[in-house]
């Protein structure tokens, strides 16, 4: 019996990582603040993202620093072929409007993230990874943990 679930246990994280190799979102990622361009509100001052296959969930991990100063941390998991997810943890969770998280595959490099509180969208994100993977492109459209307004483009980089 040992070695049946040994076996199992084998499968399942070597499809783990054949799903992480075949996935082109999946490393940490670091915002290039030169190359994004907000059209409303205040771009961070710096932000890194980490993202992983976890069984069939893709687990993003953001940490940074917002414009005014204060620590960004932000940690959500959804089903790596779209659907409804959970946001895990959002730093001082009084400030953070989103209760709910749900994403949808477009194709193999495009992918759209939506954050919601009360069941309405606040904010949408749509994910480009370049041809060769090393850039990602994030087009942002909707209301930050604060309320504020924001819009934009954002380019991060494969670290």
């Amino acid at each position: 019996m040992k070695l049946e679930f040994a076996g199992v246990v084998v499968v399942v994280f070597a499809s783990g990582v054949l799903l992480a190799q075949n996935n082109p979102f999946v490393g940490t990622w670091k915002l290039n603040h030169a190359r994004s361009k907000y059209t409303t509100g205040v771009a961070p001052t710096e932000i890194t993202a980490t993202i992983q296959i976890v069984g069939d969930q893709d687990q993003v991990t953001e940490n940074g620093t917002a414009a005014d100063g204060s620590p960004i941390s932000l940690k959500y998991a959804f089903p790596d072929k779209g659907g409804p997810g959970k946001v895990l943890a959002g730093g001082n969770l009084a400030e953070n409007p989103f209760d709910g998280v749900s994403g949808r595959r477009i194709d193999d490099n495009i992918f759209e993230v939506s954050f919601m509180k009360g069941g309405k969208e606040m904010l949408h994100n749509q994910f480009v990874v370049s041809k060769d993977g090393k850039t990602l492109r994030e087009t942002i459209k909707g209301f930050v943990p604060v309320g504020n307004s924001v819009s934009g483009v954002l380019v991060w980089e494969k670290q």
